[in-house]
């Protein structure tokens, strides 16, 4: 497909499904060289594209590895700095996670690293849960501008943008054709 095609004239695929599932592979290559020990590993997927990426991520690594990697989903609703201003009340999403994270190694997943708001929240809500042994964070798309100290252990692609920019990640299982789209606001 071309970038343009069958995207309104103010979006632009700027990564296409091949490419996609390139930087997915790399991800689950680095994850597999940093973790030797992969039994003590957790993918905690940020609802919901997150959790997509983290079970596409975990099926990679069990190709490369025949381990089973634990995915879980994490719901961030009430953890977000911005629910005292939100007019409407959030949807609670139930937050399902295999395995206790206590003393274990999690990794964090999201779609897209922006701001470090939503990264902030889910250490929140992980660590309402327990003491996890170490925390790491993997993207698939980091475009900048932070406004927290946060930084990704495993990041697919940089994609600096404007702030009048948004990025979406696409997947298959929203019945979508994956691939990034940016656009602009």
């Amino acid at each position: 497909m071309s970038q343009s095609e069958n995207l309104p004239r103010h979006e632009t695929r700027i990564i296409n499904t091949a490419k996609m599932a390139e930087l997915i592979q790399d991800l689950a290559e680095r994850i597999v060289r940093e973790n030797p020990d992969l039994t003590d590993v957790t993918l905690v997927g940020i609802r919901s594209r997150g959790a997509h990426l983290a079970g596409r991520i975990a099926g990679k690594i069990l190709e490369m590895t025949q381990v089973v990697i634990p995915v879980g989903i994490l719901d961030i609703s009430l953890y977000r700095d911005d629910l005292r201003s939100r007019i409407d009340q959030p949807e609670l999403i139930r937050t399902e996670i295999p395995r206790p994270v206590e003393n274990r190694n999690i990794i964090l997943v999201d779609d897209v690293l922006f701001t470090g708001r939503t990264i902030r929240a889910a250490l929140d809500g992980i660590m309402d849960m327990g003491r996890a042994r170490k925390i790491q964070l993997a993207v698939l798309v980091d475009r900048g501008h932070r406004e927290l100290p946060i930084r990704a252990n495993y990041t697919g692609q940089y994609v600096p943008t404007s702030l009048e920019q948004t990025i979406r990640v696409r997947f298959s299982e929203d019945k979508e054709e994956d691939g990034v789209i940016l656009r602009d606001l």
